[in-house]
């Protein structure tokens, strides 16, 4: 399902203080259900070199009246036009948790196989090839609200402090909804991208098992390895910097190789 056409539709991406004097851009890309401030502190914390631009999906927040997205392909298709408007000409690195990360890897996908400007870098987390099967997340579309809450607890794929009440299903079960019946529509095709990965995960999250991350190995010429903290699938909130100063060090390196 596409998006209303209306002129004054809200952006796809946003940074809390974009500046051009910064070296990369660094493209941010939330769980299921979630929103742009995922990543609020983002951009207080993240190298000054970076600048941290996040992703904003349609059905939340200041986008909620526009509908959310139910079929990949054209979900990743405005989503690519929405990225490579951003894009200056600067270096820019994708990174994506979870369902994020699901989406960051097909639009890098796409955008190579288009002959855009792909990333310097891929970062994906709490997300690996192999954990998205159709058949779990069957009927997702038509079942209650508290059904998917209960089915994707049983995945872990909802932060302990959300709270489950009227007011968060009714702001929060259309996008959450939306996101897993894309992610159901999903089938895997094993295609690589050009560009480097580097894999993030917790040691507790119940959706990857040992060595799930590693999967990503066999999907570029350049894998950067696998990087767990401690923590279950919502670990990233509490190790957000480290994995900043990850990307960013990958990323410089790059560069430097480069120049």
């Amino acid at each position: 399902m596409t998006t209303g056409t209306g002129p004054r539709r809200a952006p796809w991406f946003s940074s809390p203080d974009p500046s051009l004097d910064a070296e990369a851009q660094l493209f941010l890309f939330p769980h299921a259900g979630g929103t742009s401030l995922t990543y609020r502190m983002w951009a207080a914390t993240v190298s000054s070199g970076i600048e941290c631009r996040a992703l904003q999906l349609p059905g939340r927040q200041e986008r909620l009246d526009e509908p959310v997205f139910t079929r990949i392909e054209p979900l990743l298709a405005e989503l690519q036009e929405a990225l490579e408007a951003e894009l200056d000409g600067r270096p820019y690195v994708v990174f994506g948790h979870s369902f994020g990360a699901l989406l960051a890897y097909r639009l890098t996908v796409e955008i190579e196989r288009n002959g855009g400007q792909g990333p310097e870098l891929l970062g994906v987390s709490g997300w690996a090839p192999g954990l998205v099967a159709s058949k779990e997340l069957e009927g997702v579309a038509d079942m209650t609200d508290q059904q998917i809450l209960d089915r994707v607890a049983e995945f872990g794929l909802i932060p302990d402090e959300v709270p489950v009440s009227r007011d968060m299903l009714a702001a929060v079960m259309p996008s959450l909804r939306g996101d897993f019946v894309v992610a159901a529509d999903y089938t895997e095709d094993g295609a690589a991208v050009s560009c480097p990965i580097a894999a993030y995960g917790g040691t507790s999250d119940p959706t990857l098992g040992t060595g799930a991350l590693e999967a990503w190995a066999g999907l570029t010429p350049e894998f950067l390895g696998a990087t767990e903290f401690p923590g279950d699938h919502f670990y990233l909130f509490e190790h957000a910097l480290a994995v900043q100063n990850s990307l960013d060090r990958h990323l410089r390196r790059r560069l430097a190789a480069r120049s």
